[in-house]
This record gives C-alpha cells, structure tokens and sequence, in this order.
C-alpha cells in the first residue's frame, strides 16, 4: 500500500512539475531536477520490457506466456558534492518482486539498487549500499543494454547478482592508453534485500580489469552491441574471484537456503570469472568462463545424513557475437554451456545456441529483440525457445 501511494504521489508531481520544466531528450530520463543553491541533482527514470515467449518441445505443442518482464523507476544523481553520488532502483513487476523469504521479511522485494558512491581521493571511490557485485561482465551489463532479449544459462547458473556491504574501486594508466581498473567488496553473502542479519560468514569479492587499447566510447565495455561503433579497436579483459565464506545457499548468495536439522547447512564456496569484450567498426564479441567449488558441497544433518540440498558446483563457458548494420540492425549469435559435477549433482552437460534480431531504434533505450534458442541436454527433449521483446527506456 506504500509503495503504491508512493508512486501514486510520483507521478502526479511529474506531471505537475512536467508542465513548469522542460523534459530532456529522449531516453536521458523523465525529468532533471537541480537544487536551488545547485547542491544536489536528481535524475528519473523509468523502463519496462513487454515479453512474448513460446516454447516447444519435440512432439508437443507450444507453450506461449506474455509478461511484463521488467519494471523499474530509477533515481540517480549528486548530493551536496558531484564528488558524492548515489544511484536508487525499483523493480515493480512480478519478476523483479521474486525471491520472498523469511529472511527479506516475507516482503516484496522493491529494492534493486539503493547506494552511495563516494570519490573520497583521487582515483578511489568507496560504494556503499545494495548493488551489483563485481562478478561475470554479462550480469553487471544492464539488462535494459544487453544484445540479446536476456543473459545466458551461464548467468543463470553462476551469476553473483547483487548483495548489501561495501565496495571500493580504483582505476590508474599504466601508458597513454593502458588502464587497469580494479574492484574488492565486502558483502552480507546472501543477496538482496535480507533484512533478518548475517546468517553465515561474509563475502569477499575481488576483480581485476585490463583495457589495453584505452576506454570505451560511452562505457561500452559495459553495454553490449557496439552501438558507439568504435573507430579504433578496444578490448577489455576481467578476472573476478568470489569467496563466499560460510554460505548457506547453493548458489553462493544465490538460490536456495540450506536447511538442515538443527538450522542452516554452511560451506565455502568459492566462483571465479574470468570474460572479455571487443568493440570495432559495430562488430562486437563477448566471452566468458565461470567456475564454482565449493569445501563440501553436500549438505548434511548433524548425524551426517545427506539433506539433499547441494551446491550447484561446476563450469560454465559462453560466447557470444554480433554485428551492428548501418541502419541500426543487428544480427547476433551465442553459444553458452554448462556442465555442473555430475558426480555430485547428477545433472547432465546443458548446451544452448542463440540467434538474435535487433532493431536499435533510439538505441538501447527503444528497441525491438527477437531471438530463437535451442537448448540440448543428454537423455531429455530438445527445447526450441522464441521469444520477442520491446524495450523502452525514459
């Protein structure tokens, strides 16, 4: 009911102030608001993605779903120094709510983002709050800039997604060109938005990134498709190692809780990443490669008897490639498979080919994706997945 009069309350001051300010182009925000004394900032805005999806079988009919898959306000801006910035998101579909637990309070969980970033000295900016951890390149991508119409099953399997705590960043050049980035973040361990306390250990986050050949134009190690169409070849490399210590869900701070007779299961888990992206002349390519362990991963009752819980350990590897047109098409590719241990989770190598269409209107914030994907598991049904996807970003 707050959340609901909060937008409510919102929209109706956009509209009021709409009719006093002017609006900004077209996907730089709703509105911009400038204190008096030019002490603070404040940009909005908002996006959604309407998705269709149909998913067949060998012999079977189709199954077709449309959703709303993501819903979101953002507020970004300056407070008091353009030294101190700070970034607020709000999911608001279903998909974005998901995960309810004891542990987030039996809530929806509104909150995607809500955190401080303070450039306290030179190139050493200190982040606190709830956002992404410095995990695999195509999970800190936004999902409102990504080539294809969502992430791969390596992603989906090994992504270390968001979590509540500190980060502390740098960058410096080695040469003219040469920078080196590099990202440690202390976290809870168990995602976003717990509100019930640290159950298990911390989590320790590490990364490391090289651009040889300079910055992207416009972040664009960071957004995929190389809409900036780059005029000199640049590339980017990154190396992340998770330690999550003392871990009580099966994906690191993801997936399911490990309960056990007496409480929660804990173990170690450990994911490293390590992925590239290349940009030139609207010919784009992206990398990656994940790998998760974990101490003991089979957990256990105090009498040692298997609980049936077990950490989803192994590989995964994905690859993909597009190409920009002049008149703002694209055609893209991806390959991504996964191959959990099965000696532990007895689950099957899972291999996934991608072909994607895009059509970039005002770049990545209107768009037009589709996508057909096929998905092979040993001793299963082939599955064919189609999907068609708009996106609009103010």
């Amino acid at each position: 009911m707050k959340l609901k009069l909060f937008i409510v309350s919102f929209f109706t001051f956009f509209i009021l102030s709409a009719q006093e300010t002017p609006a900004p182009k077209f996907g730089k925000g709703l509105f911009n608001l400038v204190g008096q004394d030019s002490s603070w900032t404040m940009k909005v805005g908002a996006r959604f993605q309407f998705l269709a999806t149909s998913l067949m079988q060998d012999g079977e009919s189709p199954e077709t779903s449309f959703l709303i898959r993501r819903s979101r306000l953002k507020f970004d801006g300056f407070a008091v120094s353009p030294k101190l910035e700070y970034k607020l998101e709000l999911g608001l579909s279903n998909r974005d709510m998901s995960g309810v637990s004891a542990f987030t309070g039996n809530t929806p969980l509104y909150v995607m983002d809500a955190v401080l970033k303070y450039n306290f000295y030179q190139n050493f900016e200190l982040w606190v709050g709830q956002t992404k951890l410095p995990g695999n390149r195509e999970r800190v991508i936004s999902s409102a800039n990504m080539q294809q119409v969502d992430r791969s099953i390596l992603n989906s399997r090994f992504n270390i997604d968001r979590d509540i705590g500190f980060q502390l960043r740098h960058h410096f050049t080695i040469s003219d060109h040469f920078v080196v980035q590099e990202i440690f973040a202390l976290s809870q361990g168990e995602g976003r938005n717990v509100v019930t306390g640290n159950l298990g250990g911390h989590q320790y986050t590490g990364r490391i990134e090289l651009l040889p050949m300079g910055n992207f134009a416009g972040n664009g190690d960071y957004s995929a498709s190389d809409l900036k169409r780059e005029q000199t070849p640049k590339l980017a490399i990154g190396v992340t190692y998770d330690h999550n210590n003392n871990a009580v869900r099966n994906r690191s701070n993801q997936g399911s809780y490990m309960t056990t007779d007496i409480g929660f299961y804990e173990t170690n888990i450990n994911t490293l990443f390590i992925d590239t992206m290349f940009k030139y002349k609207g010919f784009s390519l992206m990398a990656e490669y994940a790998d998760r362990d974990a101490k003991d991963p089979i957990a256990k009752n105090s009498d040692g008897t298997e609980t049936g819980a077990i950490v989803q350990v192994g590989t995964g590897l994905n690859i993909q490639s597009g190409y920009l047109f002049k008149n703002n098409w694209e055609v893209s590719g991806r390959y991504s498979t996964v191959e959990l241990d099965k000696a532990i989770t007895g689950a099957d190598p899972e291999h996934q080919y991608t072909l994607g269409l895009s059509k970039f209107i005002v770049g990545h914030s209107l768009k037009v994706q589709t996508d057909v994907s096929l998905t092979e598991v040993a001793n299963q049904e082939n599955e064919v997945l189609c999907r068609l996807q708009f996106d609009i970003h103010f």
